[in-house]
């Protein structure tokens, strides 16, 4: 009896294709032939989309299964916290999102962003230091501040906003945290990537401004030089986004290239 010779294609965990030459009976073998056939389409399907869609690498992938603000944020030990070991700037305290509709994140330009980040939404927004827990009454909004560790080095905003489920669209967040450095630095640089666009300042003077559509990368903008006093040094950034996954990731870089790490992070003035 005659046969013919069959290939199928596989898909495997790896996302590598497999490629498996077979000689089937035509009369007696068909059933082998499809049942190898439907577990290739499984394999395919059940491979196909193993993310969750917002461009990290560590996000969760195991099926079903939703992040949680647990997986992006722990709340703020009693250990003094310092920059990582890239510099990046971890602790923070996190206002719940104010609604800012926007369809479209092209109207972000330094023109707009300056106009609608120099508006009082809430009193004391560019002097005071909040607490965690403290309310803030933003129109119709009670919104609350949450002082957080981020588990990475981009703070993810999106993932703050759904996992106390509140809006994640077309909002305006609101970032505070003190550098304590236990010397004059002359001549750093803050080093921002936010998405979408954002405006950041340092002890009540802009330092540094995002405008546009654009997603988050690491150094995207650097601000001119700055000095940080000996002490503790104020950051205070807003970060505005209307279709998109919102976060940012900050860090001074010294004169010489190198990240500043030698300074404490703190809360409290």
């Amino acid at each position: 009896m005659y046969g013919i010779s069959f290939f199928i294609l596989t898909f495997v965990p790896n996302m590598q294709t497999n490629i498996f030459f077979t000689t089937i009976n035509t009369k007696t073998n068909m059933k082998a032939l499809l049942a190898i056939a439907v577990a290739s389409l499984f394999c395919m399907s059940a491979y196909a989309n193993p993310g969750d869609g917002d461009g990290d690498k560590n996000d969760l992938t195991k099926e079903n299964v939703q992040p949680t603000l647990a997986d992006y944020f722990s709340p703020v030990s009693k250990n003094v916290a310092k920059p990582d070991a890239k510099g990046f700037i971890r602790r923070w305290l996190l206002l719940e999102p104010i609604d800012k509709p926007n369809r479209s994140n092209t109207v972000f330009t330094d023109t707009y962003i300056r106009e609608n980040f120099s508006q009082q939404y809430f009193p004391g927004q560019f002097t005071d230091i909040p607490t965690d827990g403290k309310t803030e009454r933003v129109g119709e909004q009670e919104l609350k501040w949450h002082a957080f560790d981020a588990t990475r080095y981009n703070v993810k905003l999106f993932r703050f906003a759904s996992g106390l489920e509140k809006q994640v669209y077309g909002v305006l967040f609101w970032a505070v945290t003190i550098i304590d450095s236990p010397e004059d630095v002359s001549n750093v640089r803050l080093a921002v990537g936010s998405n979408s666009a954002s405006m950041w300042w340092l002890n009540g003077d802009e330092a540094v401004i995002l405008s546009g559509d654009r997603r988050m990368v690491v150094d995207d903008v650097m601000s001119g030089r700055l000095n940080l006093k000996k002490g503790k040094n104020v950051l205070r950034g807003a970060v505005i986004n209307g279709p998109g996954m919102s976060d940012f990731c900050v860090r001074f870089i010294k004169e010489n290239g190198e990240p500043l790490t030698n300074v404490s992070v703190t809360l409290t003035k």
